[in-house]
């Protein structure tokens, strides 16, 4: 009896290992401690609790990913203007058509790509915002281009957001390579320590990288939305900081919306290693309900709001391999079942929310907010490219 009791006690040693190492060359040893932190409040909804689904898919949009010819880039661009508008047919629980983020790489500027995005934005599906990618960068050169893009997709593509009440441009961020805040251990595909200052001060209202899991990036900080600020001297100053609606917004700070980032034990590999749900959408990990209840428990949320939900998924979204878990077949099955199971449960409600409606929606929580999503989208930002039914209506909201 001993000898077999000292067997299983090697053999579970020896299993709790693997598990470790495997967890390891995912770099998820980096935020086992949070994690588990979170393993009191990261829980999928009871029954008979109110659910608010705000989904918003950041879409790194890369047309010329792969170095493709310039053809090749006009075609993806092409086929989304063309594809995408066919997810029309579904609505959400205000009506609304399902709603895209298209992050695009300013480094890789074409006028007629965004001209046929912000042609989607009027139709109502969608809005663009900021992405780049860059490398030994300066800060100075870094705002130099953020202020010259910002104008730029403003003035000749009536783009990005304003401010309610200042009018001043506004933009969403996403970084590169997921290298914010010059976060990479040596220093590549970055260079700028105050990422998040420079950002700040050109006028983003939210950064929308993370989670970068299971790339070396990945902050400690996880499905959290916080302000974080700049640590003189040390990069990846985005590690760490103060959740929304827990205080006062620290001065110098930037808003991170972060995506969901949980271990699904439902789909382990050989029953012993957890599969990692981090948000991402592509052929390989199309959107599916499945993935739903994992989204929910990792309860991205305001305090204030119990009941929203905010879940940021992301995408690299031009490439062909992944138009059908966007808009293609594999993706409208997706947005049928979301229309069943509110039909199938009247506390259960979704909202295709982009990002500039997400962060609206983040900071009317933090604020109190207690009326309606559907009033709230628009509550500090409004998009200079809007949909042709809303023009002319005015804003629904008013920050308080």
């Amino acid at each position: 009896m001993v000898i077999v009791l000292v067997a299983l006690g090697l053999l579970a040693a020896a299993g709790i290992a693997f598990v470790l190492r495997q967890l390891r060359r995912r770099h998820f040893d980096r935020i086992l401690v949070p994690y588990l932190l979170q393993s009191a409040k990261r829980r999928p909804p009871r029954p008979g609790e109110e659910v608010h689904l705000l989904l918003c898919l950041a879409d790194h949009y890369e047309p010329k990913a792969g170095r493709v010819t310039p053809e090749v880039a006009r075609g993806r661009v092409a086929r989304w203007v063309r594809e995408y508008p066919r997810l029309g047919r579904f609505h959400d629980s205000d009506g609304r058509p399902p709603r895209h983020s298209f992050f695009y790489p300013i480094e890789e500027y074409e006028p007629e790509h965004l001209d046929a995005l912000a042609g989607l934005c009027r139709d109502g599906f969608g809005e663009v915002e900021v992405h780049l990618h860059h490398d030994r960068d300066t800060a100075g050169q870094l705002g130099r281009l953020l202020e010259h893009m910002k104008v730029l997709l403003v003035e000749r593509h009536g783009l990005l957001s304003r401010h309610r009440e200042t009018g001043e441009l506004a933009y969403g961020f996403i970084h590169g390579n997921w290298a914010l805040c010059n976060s990479r251990p040596e220093g590549r595909l970055c260079g700028v320590d105050n990422e998040l200052e420079v950002l700040r001060q050109t006028g983003c209202y939210a950064d929308f990288t993370m989670p970068s899991a299971p790339h070396v990036t990945q902050t400690r900080k996880i499905n959290s939305i916080y302000y974080a600020w700049d640590h003189p001297g040390r990069p990846k100053s985005h590690d760490t900081g103060m959740d929304a609606g827990t205080g006062p917004v620290p001065p110098g700070s930037l808003l991170l919306i972060q995506g969901p980032l949980v271990l699904d034990w439902r789909h382990a590999k050989w029953g012993l290693v957890p599969r990692l749900e981090n948000g991402c959408v592509q052929g390989s990990q199309p959107l599916h309900l499945d993935r739903l209840e994992n989204w929910l428990r990792a309860r991205v949320q305001v305090a204030a709001r119990p009941d929203w939900f905010f879940v940021k998924l992301h995408a690299h979204g031009a490439i062909e391999s992944s138009h059908d878990a966007l808009f293609g077949e594999s993706a409208a099955r997706f947005h049928e079942g979301l229309a069943r199971r509110a039909a199938e449960d009247p506390r259960f409600h979704y909202h295709y929310v982009t990002a500039r409606e997400m962060y609206n929606l983040a900071r009317a929580a933090e604020a109190g907010w207690k009326g309606s999503v559907a009033d709230a989208r628009d509550f500090l930002l409004l998009a200079n490219c809007r949909p042709q039914a809303a023009r002319g209506q005015g804003a629904a909201a008013a920050a308080s």
